[in-house]
């Protein structure tokens, strides 16, 4: 895929955020999450632009281009914050967010931030936050082991890139078996960890989650029912979250939610099945003068 996008850069929240951006129109944002980056994205952008919006893709704190954070910061909190702070660098008081991986978890957590803001929330393999995490099984337990590796000081940077970065390969082609993603996918992604301080921010992301639970504002940002229409979108081959952990999540959600299941697709549908995904978006958002 040939990326003819320029890269923009942006100052808010106290530090500079690199962000792609298609189009003109009501703002949507598109969060990536680990171990993508916002190319995951890149396919779906014209479309959406296409469609009448402003399709924006920032890289998230920590990812190259954008600044690592001079805070270190990398709870829930902070992570939602940004989405704001673009947001209002950008000039957008009311915004949609599809968010995929860490950024459906940052996704549910602005719209719990900034409900008033958020007019839609398309979340991508991640179901409602806090239903995940009070209410994995053992199987689930299992499939997110490596959550509770990555807690360890060093050894997953070490793991993780070892022999051009095959545990990173073996963690991509695990939760998404189907996909045949080859070099020119996967070397931009490669690239973003060269730098050893990009993998550790990366990893700080789930080794700050124990941080964001002993904060107050973290936890109800997780916790906390959304009440902004959302659509959660999954595959039914995702080898990262079952499929059983998407149901009897409606309690968390005080507004329209749509469950939409993608029998062929793992855990990178936006990367496997762009135009079906990017169709997914569009239909939720509806049409953008509806947006204003």
């Amino acid at each position: 895929m040939t990326e003819d996008f320029a890269r923009c850069h942006i100052r808010a929240g106290g530090f500079d955020i690199a962000y792609v951006s298609r189009g003109a129109g009501p703002l949507v944002i598109f969060l990536h999450g680990f171990p993508d980056t916002y190319r995951g994205f890149l396919p779906i952008l014209d479309r959406v632009a296409a469609a009448g919006y402003r399709a924006v893709a920032p890289s998230l704190r920590g990812y190259a281009p954008s600044e690592l954070a001079p805070d270190h910061d990398y709870r829930v909190e902070a992570s939602a914050s940004d989405v704001l702070d673009l947001a209002d660098a950008l000039g957008a008081e009311r915004f949609s967010i599809v968010g995929h991986d860490w950024g459906a978890v940052t996704g549910y957590a602005a719209a719990n931030l900034a409900p008033q803001r958020v007019r839609r929330l398309v979340a991508a393999a991640v179901p409602h936050t806090g239903h995940f995490l009070l209410n994995m099984g053992w199987q689930q337990l299992r499939r997110s082991s490596y959550m509770l590796r990555f807690q360890l000081p060093g050894l997953p940077e070490a793991q993780l890139s070892a022999h051009d970065f095959a545990g990173v390969v073996a963690l991509i082609k695990l939760w998404s078996p189907a996909w045949q993603c080859g070099e020119a996918e996967l070397r931009p992604l490669k690239d973003n960890y060269a730098d050893p301080r990009r993998l550790k921010a990366a990893l700080a992301w789930y080794r700050q989650l124990p941080r964001s639970l002993l904060s107050s504002l973290s936890r109800r940002l997780i916790f906390s029912p959304v009440s902004v229409p959302t659509r959660i979108i999954y595959g039914m081959q995702d080898g990262c979250i079952g499929a059983a952990m998407f149901q009897h999540q409606e309690r968390n959600f005080t507004q329209r939610l749509d469950l939409i299941a993608l029998p062929d697709a793992g855990h990178f549908m936006q990367w496997e099945q762009p135009e079906l995904f990017a169709r997914l978006v569009l239909d939720f958002l509806g049409s953008p003068q509806d947006a204003h």
